[in-house]
This record gives structure tokens, C-alpha cells and sequence, in this order.
């Protein structure tokens, strides 16, 4: 089936519009600058990172490094189970999407760390951060039936490369041209975000994590309004690719 087929065939909720996804991939964007320039020089939004250093780490007999590594891994790990098993019970309440609450939750989390102080153990942040971005990342994953990550940027610089080539071989197929536009469009937003970040982290130190907490703020009202009006009686239905 076809990507037109699919969209005439059935409308996308709200937390599957594209632009729900280029602001959540801006928060990414925003915490993996955040956590790289004040909370130990890491990024937060994967884990190829982490399990490297491990492996490093086991490589060269260090075992208590290693030990180490495995806290903000099993934090994700923690994360993506979290993910699998609320979604059901969250539909049975029949008042807000999982999407929604998952979005409210990291904004509430956002919050808390803007007041850990720079002298407290970088791994609150981390191991938090850890945990909400693979909450996001297993729960938000098609935009507009578009595979779709929104913690990190890799795969959509891989899309661009494809979806470019692809276009040029075949000019006349709109629905490439989109796609290469929507992955465009999410690294710009990734990007804009760090960039964001970096000069809120300067200016206002810990508490420039809020500036992520904004643009949460922003799909957490709008998500939330679309669950108890137009989509009221959509509750029960999973997103695309879950």
C-alpha cells in the first residue's frame, strides 16, 4: 500500500502530525547540547555512546568504568520496557492518550532538573535524561506514516542522502519529494535546537533546560486539547507503527 492509499484510507491523529515530531526532535536537540556542555560532556538522546565505552571499558579491565556504563544503559533499557507496558492501561483510563501523559511526564522532569544544582552529581541529569528520551523514542515513531525518530538525528541524515538519490531517479514521485522535505525539516529542527541550547546553557546555566520544558509545554497543550475535543472518541486507537 502506498503512502497516498494509507492517508486516504485513515486521517492522522495529532500526535502523528509532522509538526508534533519536528518540535519534540527541537527538545532532543536541546538535551543533547544541554547534557554535553553542563552534564559530563555525554549525550543523552542514544546509547551507541554508552555501549562503546563499555565495551571499552571491559576491553581494558576496567571494571568498575564499565559498571559505570551500565547505569544510563539500563535506564534506557528501564525506559523502553516503561514504554511497552503502560500504553494499556493508560487507554483503559480513557481520558488521555499515553502519547499525551508520556510528554507530560517529561516536561515534569524537565522542570526538576532545571533546579539540581551544577554541584550535584552529573548522573541525575544523565540517568533522567536517559530515561524520558527512551520513553519518547519507543512511543513516537511515524509521523504522517514516516518512520520517525525524535531523540536523535541519525537515521535522518541517512534519509536525506536516500530520499535525494532516489529523487533524482525519479523525478516525477511526489511522495519522495515529501519525505526528503520532512527528513530536511527534522534535522533543521534537531539542529535548531542545539543551537538554542548552547546559547541558553551560556547565558543561564542549569536552568537552560527549561527552554526544552517550552517546547514540551507546547505539544503537551496541544495534545492534550486534542484528547479531550476532536479526538475524544479516538482514544482507543494506536498510533501508526505501535
Amino acid at each position: 500500500m502506498n503512502e497516498s492509499a494509507l492517508n486516504r484510507e485513515e486521517p492522522v491523529l495529532e500526535c502523528e502530525k509532522i509538526w508534533i515530531y519536528a518540535v519534540l526532535i527541537a527538545a532532543g536537540g536541546f538535551l543533547g547540547a544541554f547534557t554535553y556542555s553542563l552534564r559530563g560532556g555525554v549525550f543523552c538522546n542514544a546509547q551507541t555512546a554508552n555501549v562503546v565505552l563499555f565495551s571499552m571499558a571491559l576491553g581494558n579491565g576496567n571494571w568498575s568504568t564499565a559498571l559505570y556504563y551500565l547505569i544510563p544503559i539500563s535506564a534506557y533499557i528501564l525506559g523502553a520496557v516503561i514504554s511497552e507496558l503502560l500504553p494499556n492501561r493508560v487507554k483503559r483510563l480513557h481520558f488521555l492518550r499515553w502519547d499525551t501523559l508520556l510528554v507530560g511526564l517529561e516536561l515534569i522532569v524537565v522542570l526538576l532538573l532545571g533546579f539540581v544544582p551544577d554541584s550535584w552529581p552529573f548522573q541525575i541529569s544523565q540517568v533522567s535524561i536517559n530515561f524520558i528520551c527512551s520513553m519518547q523514542y519507543n512511543t513516537f515513531r511515524q509521523a504522517e506514516h514516516i518512520p520517525m525518530s525524535t531523540t536523535f538525528c541519525t537515521n535522518h541524515v541517512r534519509q536525506v542522502g536516500v530520499l535525494l538519490t532516489r529523487g533524482l531517479r525519479h523525478r516525477e514521485d511526489a511522495s519522495i519529494r515529501r519525505r526528503f522535505r520532512v527528513h530536511v525539516l527534522m534535522l533543521c529542527s534537531f539542529a535548531a535546537g542545539a543551537v538554542a541550547s548552547t546559547v541558553a546553557c551560556r547565558l543561564f546555566g542549569g536552568r537552560a533546560i527549561w527552554g526544552a520544558g517550552i517546547l514540551l509545554l507546547i505539544v503537551f497543550a496541544d495534545l492534550a486539547h486534542a484528547d479531550r475535543t476532536k479526538e475524544k472518541d479516538l482514544l482507543y486507537r494506536k498510533p501508526a507503527g505501535h
